[in-house]
């Protein structure tokens, strides 16, 4: 039978405490109060002291309220009617249509067992060279997408998740805007892959507590699509959002603060969710692309600090593209030595190169002189941002794989890009090199349609 209690000691914030037994971690329980029942999450026990989140906050509790414990933990109905649809941080629909009924699955369980997991060997395609070709997603990868206020992170998660072959996208939005989601909406409708995606959106004008459930409610989805044999994508902005809301509870149940206010379990909450990410052996896969902002571009932060210990690989988006310093896939090697015989060797040369651009660049900003070699560094520096790196660059990998090798013909002798002879033999660009790389300033202009001027544009034209 269900129990109810009456005895409300304590109200702060979204956490009311009320004296009752024999009620379990987790558990959901119904307050009804003078405005209507309330929908509330056990988060502290503490002998007959148990702390409820309240998801739509206190405002209108009393002490003589009645509390009703469900003796069990939060579900997600689960359907296939479930694609296409918007719901709210409570699981609630929030696109004015009907609610959903199917068999209810709980949120939150544990992690799948590693011994039950395949091991990653089946590539992304995302249309962005930064990824594709130098830090390659891979199917059940958890990765997180570093970035600043101002950039376009949503944007390029929209984008992956509109070019990704995934059968399923579950997009997870915490403390959005609400333009912000609209953008999502109308990226995922005009691209024809709305019927295929089910959003849960929690708003910065939504209750923070429902903030924390939009990571379970995805993932607890997710893990059942994968169970029935299909490829999930869920997309999760903004992981900082989420653990803001952590540190926002943790100081309502005054807990010791840990790092920076934030609480001393912020790691395992976070790892709870990142690792759900999972290939299962006889069934499809869900792959986690989550946003991490970084306030104050600082990667010591706590939640960027941490999450680098959880995820295998980051993305750092800076100045409007990924940057090639820094970002990471750790499960690359598991795909890139599979697409095309010159992957792993394009990508090793093709940022070695830029590294060595970005050295020649400060030898020109310190005054020093420049010889040829620094003249050809910069200028396939500049192509290769121009063409590579900058985020309207949207081809499938073959292509910019080619890019790459056009970009070094460009520039170099295929001796001077420490390249295997074989491979360069294989895939350097047939076309004769004939005009002879520039030595003067004019190596530095670019055209809009070649990424060349001067003489050496006259020279592509004509090839």
């Amino acid at each position: 039978m269900r129990k109810t209690f009456n005895e409300i000691t304590r109200i702060a914030g979204n956490v009311a405490t009320v004296k009752a037994t024999g009620v379990g971690y987790d558990d959901l329980a119904v307050v009804t109060t003078t405005f209507g029942p309330s929908l509330a999450q056990v988060i502290r026990l503490n002998r007959d002291e148990v702390s409820l989140q309240i998801f739509a906050g206190t405002e209108g509790f009393s002490n003589g309220d009645r509390v009703r414990f469900l003796g069990r933990p939060m579900q997600v109905p689960l359907s296939e009617a479930m694609v296409g649809r918007v719901f709210d941080g409570s699981g609630a629909p929030r696109d004015d249509r009907p609610e959903i009924i199917g068999k209810r699955v709980d949120i939150g369980s544990p992690a799948v067992n590693p011994v039950k997991r395949r091991r990653p060997d089946k590539m992304i395609h995302t249309g962005i060279p930064m990824i594709d070709v130098f830090n390659t997603l891979v199917e059940s990868q958890k990765l997180p997408i570093f970035s600043v206020a101002g950039e376009p992170y949503n944007g390029v998660l929209a984008r992956v998740g509109l070019q990704a072959d995934a059968d399923i996208i579950l997009l997870g939005g915490m403390g959005l805007r609400h333009d912000d989601y609209l953008i999502f909406r109308q990226t995922f409708d005009d691209g024809g892959v709305l019927g295929k995606t089910i959003m849960f959106i929690h708003t910065a004008a939504d209750p923070v507590v429902e903030c924390l459930l939009v990571p379970d409610l995805c993932l607890a989805v997710g893990e059942q699509f994968a169970l029935r044999g299909k490829r999930v994508l869920v997309l999760l902005t903004d992981m900082t959002s989420f653990a803001d809301a952590l540190k926002e509870i943790a100081i309502t149940m005054e807990q010791v603060p840990s790092n920076r206010g934030y609480p001393g379990d912020l790691y395992t909450q976070m790892a709870r969710r990142y690792e759900k990410a999972v290939d299962f052996e006889d069934a499809g896969s869900m792959t986690v692309l989550a946003c991490v902002t970084m306030p104050g571009d600082d990667v010591t932060h706590p939640v960027p600090d941490n999450t680098g210990y959880i995820t295998e690989g980051q993305l750092y988006l800076r100045n409007r593209r990924i940057e090639p310093f820094g970002s990471l896939s750790r499960l690359k090697q598991s795909v890139n030595s599979q697409t095309r015989d010159d992957h792993r060797a394009i990508m090793d040369a093709c940022i070695q190169l830029y590294a060595q651009c970005d050295n020649s660049r400060e030898k020109q900003e310190m005054g020093f002189e420049m010889s040829s070699w620094d003249q050809k560094l910069l200028k396939y520096g500049d192509l290769f941002e121009k063409k590579i790196m900058d985020l309207g660059v949207n081809i499938a990998l073959f292509d910019a794989l080619d890019q790459c090798w056009e970009i070094l013909a460009h520039c170099f002798e295929p001796q001077e890009v420490g390249i295997r002879q074989t491979i360069c033999e294989n895939h350097w660009p047939k076309r004769a090199h004939e005009a002879a790389t520039p030595t003067g300033d004019e190596s530095l202009e670019l055209d809009d349609k070649t990424g060349i001027k001067g003489s050496n544009a006259e020279a592509h034209k004509k090839d």
